[in-house]
C-alpha cells in the first residue's frame, strides 16, 4: 500500500512539474496592429522618401503575407474582428463608432484578450480601442487586465477641421477606465507613439516571467497626423515619412524589450493594420502600391494589408507566404498555439497555424467575404478570382487627392457592376473576365448564397439567421 501511495505520489509530481513546463512554454503573443497603413508603407514592399528598417528585419526574421485582409475596411469594424475573430456583420459591427456612441463590443462576445485571461495570461492593451467608449465597452472589462490610450480615433477631436462640425470636442486620454487627460492637445498627440511604446516595453518587463499578450494598436498613421520631435522632418517624404519612421523605431522597440527580457524566441508577434489607406488626405496618407481605391472600400486597396509574423521556433525565417488569410484567423490559430480554448458561439476565422509552419500545398482559408456598410455582401474572393457584386460605393477615382492635412473630394453615389477579376494576374482589379471564366462564377455565387443564408445581405434585402446583437449601453 505505502509502495502504492509512494507511486501515485511520483506521478502527480510529474503531472505537475508537465503542468508548469507546459505553462511556463506557453507562447507570448504580441499584436501590433496600426491605423490606416497602405499595403506599400514599408520598405519591404516599395514604400520610398523613408526606411522601416525594424519591420524589415521583422520580414527577414519571420513571414510576409502578401494575400493577408483586414476584417472589414474601416476602424471599429477591422477592431471588432480582429478580437473576435468574426465577421464584423456577425456580431453586429459596421463602420467606426463616433464618441458617445450607444453601442459597442457585446459582453458575451469572447474578445482575444478574454479568451487568453482564461489560459492564465497577462493582458495589456496600449493604442486605439474603437469598440465603444462608455464604461462597460471599455478595454479592462472586455479581456485586458491594462490598457491606455484613446478609446476612439485621434481625429474625432474639435481641432481637426473636418471635425470641426460633426460634434465632436474633447479627445480624452484613458489609463484603466479612468481619465488621466480630459483634452489631449496637439502636442499630446505628438507624443502617443512614444507613449503607447513605453508603456509596451514596460508591459513586457513587468510580465517576462508568466505568459503575456500585449496588443499595441497605434493610432497613427491616422489623420491628423502627428511625430514627436526624434522623427520630425527625418523622412523625405515629408510628415507621412516621419510618422512611419517612427512607427519603425517603435516595433524596434518592442523587439529589443522582448530580447533584453529573455522571450524574444517564445513570441509570436504580429504586425498589420486594420485597413488600407486614406488616400483622399493625398501628403497625408499612404499608398495601395497600385491595388483599387483605399480604405473604406470593399475593393482591394481598402481591406488587403501588409502582415508579418515571427515566432522562432515554428515560422521559417526568411519567407513569404501568398496564400490566403485575414485578420480574423487570428484568434483561432492563437488558441491553437496556446491550447486556450474557442469559444462555443460561431466565429469565422480558420486556423492557420500551417501557414506559419511553412506546410506546402495547404489552404486553411478557401474563401473571403468583403462586406461593407451595415451588412452589404460586395463581393468574395477565392484563392484566385474575386467576384464583385453589384453595390453602390465611395471611390476616390477621377478625383484629385487633399494636401496637407486637408481631402480631396469623393464620391459615395458610384454603382459598381457585377465583375470577376482574376487576383493573380490583375490585382488591380480593373479587367472583368467573367463572361471568360463562367465556371468560377458559378463556384463563388454559392459562397455568395451561403453567406447571404447565414450573415445576410442588405442589398438584396436577406437578413440572415447566424447574426449577432451588438452590445448596447445599459440604462442606469
Amino acid at each position: 500500500m505505502r509502495s502504492l501511495l509512494k507511486e501515485l505520489a511520483t506521478v502527480a509530481c510529474l503531472g505537475f512539474f508537465a503542468c508548469q513546463v507546459q505553462a511556463k512554454q506557453s507562447p507570448n503573443v504580441v499584436i501590433i496592429f496600426l491605423d490606416d497603413m497602405g499595403y506599400r508603407d514599408l520598405s519591404v514592399t516599395g514604400s520610398t522618401g523613408y526606411t522601416t528598417p525594424n519591420i524589415d528585419k521583422l520580414c527577414t526574421e519571420g513571414m510576409r503575407f502578401t494575400h493577408f485582409y483586414a476584417a472589414q475596411a474601416v476602424c471599429s469594424a477591422s477592431r471588432a474582428g480582429l478580437l473576435t475573430g468574426c465577421y464584423p456583420n456577425r456580431i453586429g459591427f459596421s463602420g467606426a463608432l463616433s464618441p458617445n456612441a450607444l453601442v459597442g463590443i457585446h459582453e458575451n462576445e469572447v474578445t482575444l484578450g478574454e479568451m487568453l485571461q482564461e489560459k492564465g495570461y497577462r493582458s495589456g492593451a496600449f493604442g486605439k480601442w474603437h469598440l465603444g467608449d462608455a464604461p462597460q465597452f471599455n478595454p479592462v472589462r472586455n479581456g485586458f487586465h491594462e490598457y491606455f490610450g484613446l478609446l476612439y480615433s485621434n481625429d474625432m477631436w474639435l481641432h481637426h477641421p473636418q471635425n470641426r462640425w460633426h460634434g465632436f470636442k474633447e479627445l480624452p486620454l484613458y489609463e484603466g477606465d479612468k481619465v488621466v487627460n480630459p483634452n489631449v492637445t496637439a502636442s499630446d498627440q505628438a507624443q502617443l507613439t512614444t507613449w503607447y511604446t513605453e508603456k509596451s516595453v514596460d508591459f513586457i518587463r513587468r510580465n517576462k516571467d508568466k505568459p503575456f499578450f500585449l496588443y499595441l494598436a497605434h493610432s497613427m498613421p491616422h489623420v491628423p497626423l502627428f511625430v514627436s520631435d526624434k522623427f520630425k522632418g527625418k523622412s523625405e517624404q515629408g510628415l507621412y515619412g516621419d510618422v512611419m519612421m517612427e512607427i519603425d523605431w517603435s516595433v524596434g522597440e518592442v523587439m529589443k524589450a522582448l530580447a533584453e527580457n529573455g522571450v524574444a524566441d517564445n513570441t509570436l508577434v504580429v504586425f498589420t493594420s486594420d485597413n488600407g489607406p486614406w488616400i483622399t488626405y493625398g501628403n497625408h496618407a499612404g499608398s495601395t502600391g497600385g491595388l483599387r481605391e483605399g480604405k473604406g472600400s470593399s475593393f482591394e486597396g481598402g481591406q488587403r494589408v501588409p502582415c508579418i509574423m515571427k515566432w522562432t521556433p515554428v515560422i521559417p525565417q526568411g519567407t513569404i507566404c501568398n496564400q490566403l488569410s485575414s485578420t480574423i484567423d487570428l484568434l483561432p490559430t492563437i488558441a491553437v498555439i496556446t491550447g486556450a480554448r474557442l469559444p462555443e458561439h460561431k466565429i469565422d476565422g480558420v486556423n492557420i497555424l500551417p501557414l506559419l509552419e511553412g506546410k506546402e500545398g495547404v489552404t486553411p482559408r478557401k474563401h473571403l467575404l468583403y462586406y461593407f456598410n451595415k451588412n452589404n455582401l460586395e463581393a468574395v474572393r477565392n484563392e484566385r478570382f474575386k467576384l464583385v457584386l453589384p453595390h453602390p460605393g465611395l471611390t476616390n477615382e477621377g478625383f484629385l487627392p487633399g494636401k496637407d492635412g486637408l481631402p480631396g473630394a469623393t464620391t459615395s453615389g458610384r454603382h459598381f457592376p457585377k465583375a470577376l477579376y482574376d487576383l493573380r494576374r490583375d490585382p488591380g482589379e480593373r479587367y472583368d473576365v467573367q463572361d471568360a471564366n463562367p465556371e468560377a462564377v458559378e463556384e463563388l455565387m454559392k459562397v455568395v448564397e451561403a453567406a447571404r443564408e447565414d450573415l445576410g445581405d442588405d442589398l438584396t434585402s436577406r437578413p440572415g439567421t447566424g447574426r449577432r446583437e451588438i452590445g448596447r449601453v445599459k440604462k442606469d
